[in-house]
């Protein structure tokens, strides 16, 4: 970025006059070098806010990765796994009530 004013120079900046005033082509000259600074300005104002933009976008992608792996971490867990037996043996020992009854226990 080539900036060449500052505040400063800009608030300290002195126009010589001539019998009609300021010189004209002194004030066009500086007028142009603000606009060349406010356009360096806008284009890197552009430039990070797309920067931002893709970084955001990888941010939730990441997040979401990491999301989705600490599920899949959390179903394959010991505690998950046990659980998950428990139930299935509890639901085996109700089926075998049901269609053996008190058979089994005799």
């Amino acid at each position: 970025m080539d900036i060449k004013l500052s505040a400063k120079t800009i608030l300290d900046k002195d126009f010589k006059t001539g019998i009609r005033g300021y010189s004209q082509d002194e004030v066009d000259q500086f007028l142009d070098i603000i606009i060349q600074d406010y356009e360096s300005f806008e284009k890197a104002l552009a430039e990070k806010q797309q920067e931002i933009d893709v970084l955001k976008n990888e941010l939730k992608l990441a997040q979401s990765q990491t999301s989705s792996q600490e599920s899949r971490r959390q179903l394959t867990s010991p505690a998950y796994t046990g659980n998950t037996n428990f139930d299935i043996l509890k639901r085996i020992a109700n089926l075998e009530k049901h269609v053996f009854g008190d058979k089994l226990y005799d």
